[in-house]
């Protein structure tokens, strides 16, 4: 996939350029930049690299592990407590408790029985986290998310059983399918059942997510540059 830019290896100068493309693209199609969040991909990158994105103002991060974020954030959330942290990998229920110290956002809600666990580890920690519900707009087997002929039913179960603040739904466009046609379905579900946010958009979609009503884009890659590789070979992850 092409990304719009070379990155440059310090994120403090390629974070500029992609504010700048969120914001010439929200006018083009007549939105409001400031009703964009531009998430910050840190998973598997230095500390060094979120410092330099500290140190030029950024405060919004996402991280795909709850292992991960207990390795790095507890030190950088000290010496900056304003930072809002975003889980916006898949999440076990097994992970859930650490999660609800760690997030304050929570883009992976997938499944009735996390959904549930959710409620339950909010309630005992006195925390409300915002939720996102992840939709597998291209129904792929390997990938996580509720299928789009589900949506509704989910969502109506998280506000009437668990009681929980979900307040949009987030995708993953499959790889070499045009993504606007997700964008455009994310948008149509959530705007069907009242929900107001869209996590959607990465390092090489992100102006195209912006123009199909994203509110919230994950950047990685561009921003912070290639990233550690993993061990063994997995599928697309949230950016």
């Amino acid at each position: 996939m092409t990304l719009p830019f070379e990155p440059d290896s310090d994120p403090a100068i390629n974070l500029p350029r992609i504010a700048q493309a969120i914001d010439a693209r929200a006018r083009a199609c007549g939105r409001r930049p400031q009703d964009i969040t531009l998430i910050a991909v840190t998973k598997r990158q230095p500390v060094r690299k979120i410092d330099a994105l500290l140190r030029a103002g950024h405060r919004v991060f996402g991280e795909n592990r709850c292992q991960e974020t207990l390795g790095k954030w507890p030190d950088l959330r000290a010496r900056t407590p304003d930072i809002e942290l975003h889980m916006i990998g898949a999440l076990q229920t097994n992970k859930v408790r650490e999660a609800v110290g760690l997030f304050d956002v929570i883009h992976t809600v997938d499944r009735p029985k996390l959904a549930r666990k959710l409620a339950d580890e909010m309630a005992q920690a006195g925390r409300q986290l915002e939720l996102f519900i992840q939709v597998n707009t291209g129904e792929e087997p390997q990938k996580s998310g509720i299928l789009p002929g589900d949506v509704d039913d989910f969502v109506k179960e998280c506000r009437e059983v668990y009681h929980v603040p979900v307040t949009g739904l987030m995708c993953l466009p499959p790889v070499g399918e045009e993504p606007a046609l997700h964008f455009a379905l994310l948008r149509q579900m959530a705007h069907r059942n009242g929900l107001t946010r869209l996590s959607m958009g990465m390092s090489h979609d992100f102006e195209k997510a912006v123009t199909w009503g994203a509110t919230h884009v994950r950047v990685g890659t561009l921003l912070m540059g290639p990233r550690a590789a993993l061990p063994d070979s997995r599928s697309r992850e949230a950016e």
